[in-house]
């Protein structure tokens, strides 16, 4: 885990301002933060390399069937979480670690209920298993029965998986997080389920692939965890009765809100499963995998900067929270939102990829990605409520946001099919970003929006539109056009490389990843003035 350095001292005051707390948490931002950005990279690689092999290996119907498999794990794992996962990274970077520490003793509180409620989800689940598949997978001309029973036996394994990665997270470095979050994981599961395929295995065979890293990725993380936290060291593990009501009067109302963000695109493929048919169901599967894809790189930088804005909220420090919300808000906006404008104009073109039968999802594909250049706009607003300590305000913003993706769906998706599926979830996305904006907005008392990410959104808006508009003149929204548009994008970025404002903050950029102090806040003054 590295080490905060303690910024410079008021010279009044003998404490540190704000204004030097917010320029050291930016430094070490920007350096979690690409760490990061590395991390979502891969992830998303070998997340679409993944929705590759698994929709050329079973076409639309099967590859609906996978799915559906795949949120049966997902969503129940989420539950079984019960809001664990984020309340071990808001309280452990406030806990010390090492075998004189008393972090270790939050892995008892943390990790007993949610895999007792594993393990009798993962029983019952197996004994319903029969009802279930008539009901989610009839027609599917599958196993569905061992399907689901592979799926909830699996669940109890995700569970214990997804908090040893939030304790991972605040005890080692982000590069051992990323190692293994980002890269061993999502790139194991695609060569399993490939080789599943290319052997010939059917959907059994290539869920279990699916599945398998996460094992692997469980054990290895319980090593990484054991030496920080001083287990076998001497460190104790009996926490008291105050440490169970302070981490589970927060955790709680984040289970809930946890289990809808955790499978609210599940939720869509569920559904269409079952009023639509599991082709729609796929066709709907691989559009979320591009709209989620375009996510990762706020991902990336939320899973970095998360603790440091527990840290820093703890601290009572707001408004150097706010700056480096500020901050990576517009490196997310810049990353993201060319993803999500060309998801919008070449959505046919995307999925081309996938074979012929995934033509039908463009229309879905605009809809959400419109949508996600809301929830990208706004930033880890969510991340704001849930590091100050208001589980309960995030709560609100998801159920609002899963009333209406429910409410819609259910009277969409009959008549529209995986189209419906998509205007319901994007509805619901617009809700509960806006409501969650309003809500940090208040607890913050700062400012979430600043003039440089009005500007950064407008150049990267306006920049992205020329070159989408260049793509259908010349190619229209198939894969010519996709191509022109990504050649004119990669010449004006080249373009802009040759401007000295940009090489002048890419530099200032670079400096502060390395460590140093960045260009545009100057010194603290010196006690002589």
């Amino acid at each position: 885990m590295t080490v905060p350095t303690r910024p410079p001292a008021d010279p009044a005051t003998g404490a540190p301002s704000d204004r030097d707390v917010a320029a050291t948490e930016a430094r070490r931002g920007a350096r979690s933060g690409v760490a990061g950005l590395f991390g979502a990279a891969v992830n998303g690689l070998m997340g679409f390399v993944l929705v590759v092999v698994i929709t050329r290996g079973y076409g639309t119907e099967g590859s609906g069937v996978f799915f559906a498999a795949i949120g049966v794990v997902t969503v129940a794992a989420a539950l079984c979480v019960l809001g664990a996962e984020t309340a071990l990274i808001w309280s452990l970077p406030r806990r010390r670690i090492g075998p004189d520490g008393d972090a270790a003793r939050l892995l008892s509180v943390a990790l007993v209920p949610p895999l007792t409620a594993g393990l009798a989800v993962a029983a019952v689940g197996m004994l319903a298993a029969e009802p279930l598949a008539r009901r989610l997978l009839d027609g599917s001309g599958t196993d569905g029965a061992t399907l689901l029973r592979l799926s909830f036996a699996a669940v109890p394994v995700v569970v214990a998986m997804t908090l040893l990665f939030a304790v991972l997270r605040c005890v080692r470095s982000m590069r051992a997080y990323v190692a293994v979050q980002s890269v061993l994981l999502p790139t194991v599961r695609p060569v399993l389920v490939g080789a599943a395929v290319l052997a010939g295995g059917g959907l059994l065979a290539g869920l279990t692939g699916w599945l398998l890293p996460a094992l692997l990725a469980m054990l290895l993380t319980l090593l990484l965890v054991a030496g920080p936290l001083g287990i076998g060291r001497g460190a104790g593990l009996r926490a008291g009765r105050a440490e169970w009501s302070t981490f589970w009067r927060f955790a709680l109302p984040r289970a809930a809100s946890a289990a809808i963000d955790a499978g609210a695109v599940w939720v869509g493929v569920l559904l269409t499963t079952v009023l639509a048919g599991p082709a729609d169901a796929g066709v709907f599967g691989a559009v979320s995998r591009y709209i989620l894809a375009g996510q990762l790189a706020m991902q990336g930088l939320r899973v970095a900067v998360s603790p440091q804005l527990s840290r820093l909220f703890g601290a009572g420090r707001p408004g150097a929270a706010a700056a480096l919300h500020r901050q990576l808000t517009t490196w997310a906006l810049v990353l993201s939102w060319p993803v999500y404008l060309l998801l919008a104009v070449f959505g046919a073109g995307f999925l081309e990829l996938f074979g012929a039968g995934f033509a039908s999802g463009a229309t879905a594909m605009t809809v959400l990605a419109v949508a996600m250049l809301v929830n990208t706009g706004v930033g880890n607003v969510q991340s704001l409520l849930l590091m100050s300590g208001r589980s309960g305000l995030h709560l609100a913003a998801t159920v609002a946001g899963l009333t209406v993706t429910v409410s819609l769906g259910l009277l969409l998706i009959p008549t529209y099919g995986a189209t419906g599926a998509a205007c319901a979830w994007a509805a619901g996305i617009v809700t509960e970003n806006v409501t969650a904006v309003v809500c940090a907005r208040v607890v913050v008392g700062q400012p979430l929006a600043d003039a440089p990410m009005l500007r950064a959104a407008l150049v990267t808006a306006g920049g992205v539109g020329v070159a989408a508009v260049a793509g259908l003149l010349a190619g229209g929204r198939g894969i010519v056009g996709l191509a022109v548009a990504l050649a004119v994008l990669a010449v004006g970025c080249v373009g802009l490389l040759t401007l000295p404002r940009v090489r002048r903050g890419i530099r200032a950029t670079m400096v502060q990843i390395r460590g140093g102090a960045p260009a545009s806040v100057p010194p603290p003054p010196s006690k002589g003035r």
